[in-house]
């Protein structure tokens, strides 16, 4: 079983890039994960409607059949960090399935997606970069574990 963060497109900001490293090493200590970008580069000159089909196939075929799906949506649930700890271990331990996130594309996600997803996770209702939630996804994932694991970390 392992964790995976499925991305649309690279993160540009290398100071980013370094700090969600560092994030991914963390987790790792605690089960497999890893990032899994989906490339966007030639994509970008097609009407948003096409984008978010051409997206959401393409993020499709990095799923497998039996993966619990969670898109992070500004319209999914809420969790504070102690609540998100509690969602990640019942997922592990309740489930055998590889446990999917998915951050989509600046158009958001296909109805395909929505329709393959097993719900949504919001960070916030406003809008956030799309490489500055892949920082906030991968340090709530280490705050999960370290919480989960009685690790010093996270002060409530």
């Amino acid at each position: 079983m392992k964790i995976k963060l499925l991305v649309v497109g690279k993160t540009s900001s290398l100071n980013l890039q370094t700090l969600i490293n560092d994030y991914v090493k963390r987790i790792n200590h605690y089960m497999k994960f890893e990032i899994i970008m989906i490339n966007n580069s030639k994509l970008k000159k097609i009407n948003p409607l096409e984008l978010k089909k051409i997206e959401g196939n393409n993020i499709l075929k990095k799923i497998n059949e039996k993966d619990l799906v969670f898109l992070l949506d500004e319209k999914g649930e809420s969790y504070t960090s102690l609540e998100f700890s509690n969602f990640i271990k019942k997922n592990i331990i309740t489930r055998s399935k590889d446990i999917v996130f998915v951050i989509g594309g600046a158009q958001g996600f296909s109805k395909d997606l929505y329709n393959r997803c097993n719900s949504k996770i919001s960070f916030s209702k406003m809008t956030t970069s799309h490489q500055l939630i892949r920082l906030f996804m991968t340090e709530q994932l280490y705050r999960a574990f370290t919480i989960i694991n009685n690790n010093p970390y996270h002060n409530e």
